[in-house]
């Protein structure tokens, strides 16, 4: 792969043909500085790494997130949707890389595009099996590079999007034509929007969902997304978005998870750098 891209880059061209409100989100986006902190062999005994990749264009003047649903044949959630990704080999450079080769691999996402511009990484988020996944934000200035897109076989059973500002209010689903209340890809009887919380290291976790047009989108990816909206459009969601007492900061989490998760299978290259978190979740 060729050099991986600079973050926080991105051309007047490519913001020209966007809605006010797209491009105030994008303009937000690449201003956004997480923290940062190297991993130390403490962090690398706790976690596995990954990294996704939020990938964002404009339809109809609001922004959209590609989206996958993961094969059922596959032994790792399977059915569920998910953002293109996967764990860090010891060949990527970093995380960023990690999360456009993912997203090749995934949906055939090209790995080097001139429509393709870096923004932003957020802060890594924790998964309840103590995956370390960073989100690489992204944006697509031309759709037409969609249609060249291939759900990649056994792993990807379909590519989709979603709107980002829906997970922050839910109600802006309903112009969509959405799966049908109570089928297998909506058992729930909410119209657009649930969330369950259950006890997760002491604290509590709030598993938000929310009805789409294809699969249900949930738990890790759910989160990322609420986190990424948050950013972007500088506002809270409409509904309570955190469980009482839950974990918000990742030395929280990273403290917790110390008694419970088993090490690493993974060491990074030397001076492996990733963003630290200021509100990390399950």
């Amino acid at each position: 792969m060729s050099p991986t891209p600079v973050l926080g880059t991105i051309s007047e061209d490519a913001l020209a043909a966007l809605s006010e409100s797209s491009r105030a989100c994008i303009e937000r986006l690449c201003m956004h500085e997480p923290d940062r902190f190297e991993l130390t062999n403490e962090c690398v005994i706790s976690y596995v790494l990954a990294a996704v990749l939020v990938l964002l264009y404009e339809r109809a003047g609001g922004l959209r997130v590609l989206l996958t649903t993961r094969s059922k044949e596959l032994r790792s959630h399977p059915g569920q949707t998910a953002l293109p990704g996967g764990k860090v080999d010891q060949s990527d450079a970093g995380v960023v890389e990690t999360a456009f080769r993912e997203a090749n691999e995934e949906v055939g996402l090209p790995l080097r595009s001139p429509h393709v511009h870096t923004l932003c990484s957020l802060e890594p988020f924790v998964s309840p099996k103590g995956v370390l996944v960073t989100p690489v934000i992204a944006f697509l200035d031309d759709v037409g590079v969609l249609d060249g897109l291939q759900a990649a076989p056994g792993e990807v059973a379909c590519i989709f999007d979603h709107p980002l500002e829906a997970v922050l209010e839910p109600e802006l689903l309903e112009a969509l034509a959405l799966v049908p209340r109570g089928s297998d890809d909506w058992p729930y009887e909410a119209e657009l929007h649930n969330f369950t919380d259950a006890p997760w290291l002491g604290s509590m976790y709030r598993l938000h969902r929310f009805r789409s047009t294809a699969s249900p989108v949930k738990g890790l990816t759910a989160d990322i997304l609420l986190a990424t909206a948050g950013i972007a459009y500088a506002r809270e969601s409409v509904f309570p978005r955190w469980g009482p007492g839950q974990w918000r900061s990742f030395g929280e989490v990273q403290r917790a998870l110390e008694a419970v998760t088993t090490p690493a299978r993974f060491t990074p290259p030397p001076g492996h750098v990733v963003p630290t978190t200021t509100t990390v979740r399950a």
